[in-house]
């Protein structure tokens, strides 16, 4: 092998990122299945409980196991995947940070571990400086443009400037389901409107929805760094009358208490298809009578579960997006 095709070999090895991501055995499968619905084909699942199995039951076909195979296969169940160290691998890594708070959302039992992400041995930090370079301003619709606050723009056409630090881990607005719910904000009137936003995430929707005239939102995320983040993002762009809160609706009754206290002209629920069902008919008794409820963050083969759940809690269909395989569905009251 000459050295020209030496160092392109090293060049594709170093452009590999390793991406563990640590859960439960029982949380594998669906794990996996939610990361084949974002188009990452292969895994490779560490549980140390297989392994263990794995020897027990097998003892006649060995005589001694490395310490070292045993090492790497000790500590929590972890699924890996294997990404372009690239724009391509980086938007990847991003799609699967969001889609990671959207399934953490989902698991009030703690039954899938803590879903935390480790990438190949470089820290967090480290890597978060890294992908920036590959997070550009994002023109969502007619109106907005979500910018990166360590970006520049010529904004010659007027647009409404969203800033954004997306932390990393709760959405950074290239997701389908996120561009998907702000087109529809852009499609209705929000001045003077209450606005629930429900997974808040990094705030982009209920910002977005003050930036386009709303006058106040509540902003709920199951996860405390969520919420702060996105209170940061509001106080980075400016707003007023945006409110942060921690906990779960569906099972906390001081959490549900707070949301339930007045009602909203707008709910904003870029959840996944579960827990909008489930949320349904908090959703109709918080929305007013003529507010209307955008939903998000729905596979299309569980479209037609969540417009039969909206249908039976009493809402009327008024219209639906989709992009690659992601739903969003606006309705009002019946």
């Amino acid at each position: 092998m000459c050295l020209l095709q030496l160092n392109l070999v090293m060049d594709l090895i170093l452009r590999i990122l390793q991406v563990s991501i640590y859960t439960t055995p029982a949380g594998i499968a669906p794990l996996c299945g939610r990361l084949y619905n974002l188009g990452v084909t292969g895994v490779e699942i560490v549980d140390k409980d297989d392994f263990e199995d794995f020897l027990e039951n097998n003892k006649q076909y060995w005589d001694y196991v490395d310490e070292e195979l045993r090492e790497k296969m000790s500590g929590e169940t972890r699924v890996k995947i294997y990404l372009s160290d690239n724009e391509t691998g980086h938007k990847m890594l991003q799609s699967v940070r969001d889609d990671l708070v959207s399934f953490k959302s989902l698991d009030v039992n703690n039954a899938f571990g803590t879903l935390r992400i480790e990438i190949d041995s470089m820290r967090e930090e480290d890597w978060e400086n890294n992908w920036k370079q590959y997070f550009k301003p994002i023109y969502v619709g007619d109106r907005l443009v979500i910018k990166p606050e360590w970006e520049t723009i010529d904004n010659a056409d007027g647009k409404i400037i969203f800033n954004i630090d997306p932390g990393m881990t709760f959405g950074s607005g290239q997701h389908e389901t996120t561009s998907l719910c702000l087109e529809a904000l852009e499609d209705i009137s929000l001045e003077g409107v209450s606005v629930l936003d429900m997974g808040c995430g990094s705030g982009i929707l209920g910002i977005g929805a003050l930036l386009l005239g709303a006058k106040d939102v509540l902003a709920v995320d199951i996860d405390k760094n969520a919420v702060d983040i996105a209170v940061k993002n509001a106080n980075l762009n400016k707003v007023e009358n945006f409110e942060g809160l921690c906990g779960n609706t569906l099972a906390d009754q001081g959490v549900y208490e707070k949301v339930t206290s007045k009602k909203y002209g707008v709910i904003l629920a870029n959840i996944v298809a579960d827990v909008i069902i489930a949320m349904a008919p908090t959703f109709k008794k918080v929305l007013a009578d003529d507010g209307i409820l955008i939903c998000s963050g729905i596979i299309s083969p569980r479209k037609g579960e969540v417009l039969t759940a909206l249908a039976e809690n009493g809402f009327a269909l008024t219209g639906i997006g989709e992009k690659n395989d992601w739903v969003a569905i606006t309705c009002t009251k019946a």
